[in-house]
């Protein structure tokens, strides 16, 4: 927080790629049009309120079957390459912070909190809110400015819905705040922190459901 204790926010938008509207890894849940929507809407908002906005983008190698630079796929969708950002980069892992310079940004900018958009909830997304949960940051996240795919593996399956819930969640449980877009635009610009949680509340509730539904 700064000195009269309201955020000092920066707007991550992660990995907003044509691959996930119309390539080889498209967004199920919540529908992708919808994201998109409210991806925008964080930016525009972003922009009038003097939030720096950094744009992410995740490349492979030009033979890679997802995000192959240069690809269709890989370059950036239409709702963010519009619009503008003040700060670029391009990443190789899941985590914006893995090497890229996005830490070192952020300090040099005094940011003390980072709102997360794109995709995917449970990857990228997940990973940069720990790494910056971790580093210190006070973390937010549009969970309608974000989406999942459905896996299946040897673990067993998911539907896209399962997945991003149970990750939005879990974020809540202890990493970050969640929310909607109109929530965290309510909280831009009356300039006020959104609700946190902790473990053992998250905990409590469940338990406490459980002991109802029983």
């Amino acid at each position: 927080m700064n000195e009269v204790g309201k955020p000092r926010r920066a707007l991550v938008v992660i990995d907003v790629q044509n691959e996930y509207e119309s390539g080889g890894l498209r967004i199920q849940y919540p529908p992708v049009a919808d994201s998109l929507r409210n991806i925008g809407r964080a930016m525009d908002a972003a922009h009038a309120a003097g939030i720096p906005v950094i744009v992410v983008q995740q490349s492979s190698p030009v033979d890679a079957p997802l995000f192959a630079t240069g690809s269709r796929g890989w370059e950036l969708h239409a709702v963010v390459a519009s619009r503008p950002h003040e700060h670029y980069l391009r990443k190789v892992l899941p985590s914006a912070f893995a090497g890229t310079d996005l830490g070192d940004w952020l300090e040099a900018h005094a940011i003390d909190t980072l709102a997360v958009v794109g995709y995917m909830t449970h990857n990228c997304n997940d990973t940069t809110i720990k790494h910056a949960f971790d580093a210190g940051l006070a973390v937010e996240f549009l969970m309608d400015a974000s989406g999942s795919v459905p896996y299946a593996n040897r673990a067993g399956a998911a539907t896209a819905e399962e997945i991003h819930r149970v990750f939005a969640v879990v974020e809540q449980s202890r990493f970050a705040a969640v929310m909607t877009t109109d929530e965290w635009l309510a909280h831009v610009i009356q300039g006020t922190t959104p609700e946190r949680d902790n473990i053992h509340a998250s905990h409590q509730r469940a338990l406490a459901r459980l002991g109802e539904a029983a």
